[in-house]
Formats: C-alpha cells, structure tokens, sequence
C-alpha cells in the first residue's frame, strides 16, 4: 500500500541553496498588502477588512472578500497569501461543523483558536496566513490574532497587515471600553480607510462583520470611498486618425502534397 504524504515539500531546498551559492539568482518573495482590524465593543465584536488583493504593484482584484466564515458564531479576517488565508479557513470551518455535528453543541472561539495556531505551527510559518478571529459563544466575545508562525495574541483592538500600523493608530486615538455598535463600526471603518488611503497595498472598499450572541451580520461593501467617476471625455477616434507608417501584403499559396499511395492532400 502506497502511503500519501500531504502538506508542504522541502525536499527541493537544499538543491536550491546550493543554486545560490553557485551564483543563481533566487525567486523573491511576492509582495502582498492588506488592512484588517477586529474590536470589542459594548455587546460583541466588529471584524474589517479592505478588498484590494495585490500581486506584487498590480491589483490583481479590486473587490475580494477577506472576511471569511468559520461557523455561525465566528468569523475570521486574513491576511497574507490569499490562497493560504482561504484554505486554511476553509479547513477550520470544515472541522468546526464536524465538531458541531458531533458534539451537539455550538463550536467555542477558542476551540477554532487552538485549531488555526496548531495547523500554522506546523509549518513554522510557510503557510502566509495573518488572522484576525473573532466571535462569541458561551463565555462571550472574543478576540484574537494568529500569526503565520502559529504564536496568538488576545486584546480589545487588534490590527494585521501590510496598512496595520495606520488602523492602529486610528485605534489608540479614539477607542474606549464599552462602545455602543455604531460607534464601534464607524471607527472600524475609520480604520481601514486609514490603511486603504495610505497604503498601497490596501484599497477599494470596506467590509464590516459584526459578531453577537444573537448571530452574525456581515456588512458586505459598507463604504466604498473610491468611486470611479464617469469619464468626461469621448475617447472614440474616428477610422483614419492614425497614420498608416507602412504597409505589406503577402499572397500564401496553396501547397499541394502527393505521398505514394494515397490520394492528393491538401494543408
């Protein structure tokens, strides 16, 4: 029976390390941007999150969702690689509805915590997912980051991401203790636009969740603050505003083949 090993292989690095010390140049990182934010507020938690994805300086889409679901009662901002931030919650959310089935009970946060920083730890951070987690359940709300490395963090206000110091700021001017939830969704709103107005691997819109003992409400585009205006000109030329510089015509023959035995083909 043939065993099938799954997850990351590194069988390839010390040939690629040897590659580098003979002068070959090496493939570099990908530069990935984001701003994603989570609070505390009076009754719950608010997670946001930009909707810019970029690949190094091209935007590869303009409005992606960076707030994932995880159960009913929690969701989860990522941040880093994109396709490693969306299976690796994909995962946990499968597991968590099978722990839900089994267990006849709603899933904790912190049983969705312990299962993001063990699958990160594995592999000491080669999985490039920076998360936000947030939800609430029996013992209430709760909020954490996960790093790529699998280390986790658990705090009132949090940030991540490439705009994270901008939303920071944002946060330690104008967050209090027991915010009123409009309150708390307009400051993280305020916060993400700090990241998308002055980072440049943050943009597009804001997307706002907001996690109670009573459910999840997921405000898909709250604010969209980069409208393209219409265009005030007619861009359309007339045939014939640009100069033909040079012209050839080439004629193609038919080129008939005959093969010993068979009948004329012609290609």
């Amino acid at each position: 029976m043939v065993s099938v090993q799954r997850g990351f292989s590194f069988e390839n690095y010390f040939r690629n390390e040897s590659f580098a010390l003979k002068g070959m140049k090496q493939p570099t990182m990908t530069k990935t941007g984001t701003t994603i934010v989570g609070l505390m507020y009076k009754d719950g938690i608010v997670l946001g999150a930009d909707t810019r994805a970029t690949e190094g300086p091209i935007v590869a889409d303009k409005n992606c969702e960076k707030i994932h679901y995880l159960a009913d009662n929690m969701y989860c901002c990522g941040a880093g690689t994109a396709a490693d931030t969306e299976f690796t919650t994909y995962m946990i959310k499968s597991k968590l509805e099978l722990h839900r089935l089994n267990s006849g009970r709603q899933p904790r946060v912190a049983t969705a915590l312990t299962m993001l920083k063990q699958y990160l730890f594995q592999y000491q951070g080669h999985v490039g997912a920076a998360l936000i987690l947030g939800g609430v359940d029996v013992h209430g709300p709760h909020l954490f980051t996960i790093h790529p490395h699998g280390s986790t963090d658990k705090l009132p206000f949090v940030t991540m991401g490439s705009g994270s110091l901008n939303a920071m700021a944002v946060f330690e001017a104008h967050y209090r203790k027991d915010m009123e939830k409009q309150e708390a969704i307009d400051l993280v709103a305020m916060a993400i636009q700090s990241g998308i107005f002055n980072d440049l691997g943050s943009g597009s819109n804001v997307d706002v969740c907001v996690l109670t003992k009573d459910g999840a409400e997921y405000l898909r585009n709250y604010i969209i603050p980069n409208v393209r205006p219409p265009k005030e000109l007619s861009y359309k030329y007339p045939k014939g505003s640009t100069a033909v510089l040079k012209e050839q015509i080439r004629d193609f023959k038919l080129i008939a083949e005959v093969f010993e035995g068979d009948e004329m083909d012609t290609r």
